[in-house]
């Protein structure tokens, strides 16, 4: 079947990735396979912006892949690469830039929330970090990038910057990527209030053991009104169950909405159900990242790969860069 474009999206090294990771991101990385071509790159540049440290960057990395390929991310198809591992896509931010407005980049509403959260470290780097991302993009020839309403406003500086490149140097070199529009899960950590993070220690790792994943369940909040066993409930408010209705089976989300509301099932029978039914969902993700990591080098080995093959995509890119802008 021919696919419909090329997709590009790009994630942060973090490292293991949590339920929040593989809910709102990774099961659509998976889903683009059947109708695109997919390119999925993990910016470790991007990531120097904010990190004190490097030490974890190359395990991270490797973490994270580990995860995208046990989730259903198909190596031989799509290109999986390391950012910095192609090098002329600094070559083409610096290009960017030239026909980049400074004020542009000093109102993007994601530069003064990181000069809030950090301002004791407000690098160029952070500064120019929406003309690296639009040479990440524009770099592969992506005719579509998937994003949420949140990152709209991301995506719309790239188009733009495309427009002034092209205007500029008189050349259609570079595509105007589109938005295809998805629907990012907002999932909540276990505390059953912020958004699940690793910084507040409040995620559920896809890789945990079973026995890590019925622990943190355990620990999940649940109605405040069910003070006693007998109290009934409200599941409409209960993150214990939005979380059955992604894992648990029709009949078992059905069962608690029923019995919770008369009080029927307790909390702690209700998370024994979830944390069952969430250690069976994951098993088979969690049996293939083993047998991954258990082949030595095999990341590495599709990390080199994808480089190789984004490296070709990119000199291509780049000679038509270099031809409008007519460097002797």
């Amino acid at each position: 079947m021919a696919k419909k474009g090329r997709v590009f999206s790009g994630a942060r090294p973090t490292g293991r990735q949590h339920l929040g990771n593989y809910l709102g991101a990774i099961q659509n990385y998976v889903a683009l396979q059947d109708d695109y071509d997919c390119v999925y790159c993990i910016v470790d540049v991007h990531a120097l912006t904010t990190v004190e440290t490097t030490q974890d960057l190359k395990q991270n990395t490797a973490e994270m892949v580990l995860d995208w390929l046990a989730a259903g991310i198909r190596p031989a198809e799509t290109i999986v690469f390391v950012q910095s591992h192609v090098p002329q896509v600094m070559e083409l931010h610096t290009y960017l830039s030239m026909v980049t407005p400074l004020g542009k980049l000093t109102d993007l509403p994601t530069f003064k929330d990181k000069v809030r959260q950090q301002p004791e470290n407000v690098n160029y780097g952070l500064l120019g970090y929406p003309v690296l991302m639009a040479a990440d993009i524009v770099l592969y020839k992506a005719d579509v990038v998937p994003v949420g309403i949140d990152q709209a406003p991301h995506l719309e500086f790239t188009r733009e910057t495309v427009r002034s490149f092209n205007y500029r140097y008189n050349t259609k070199a570079l595509i105007e990527p589109q938005a295809k529009h998805t629907e990012i899960k907002k999932v909540l950590g276990i505390d059953g209030v912020e958004k699940m993070s690793k910084s507040l220690n409040n995620h559920i790792e896809i890789a945990a053991t079973p026995e890590e994943t019925t622990a943190r369940v355990r620990e999940m909040v649940t109605d405040p009104a069910r003070m006693k066993r007998t109290d009934p409930g409200n599941p409409d408010i209960c993150n214990v169950y939005t979380m059955h209705k992604i894992f648990s089976p029709q009949s078992d989300v059905e069962m608690v909405n029923v019995e919770c509301r008369r009080a029927g099932i307790g909390c702690v029978d209700c998370k024994k159900l979830l944390a069952k039914n969430m250690n069976a969902q994951l098993e088979p993700l969690r049996t293939k990242r083993a047998e991954f990591a258990s082949r030595p080098g095999y990341v590495q080995d599709v990390l080199d790969d994808g480089a190789r093959r984004a490296r070709v995509i990119a000199e291509q890119t780049m000679q038509e860069v270099r031809k409008a802008i007519q460097l002797p």
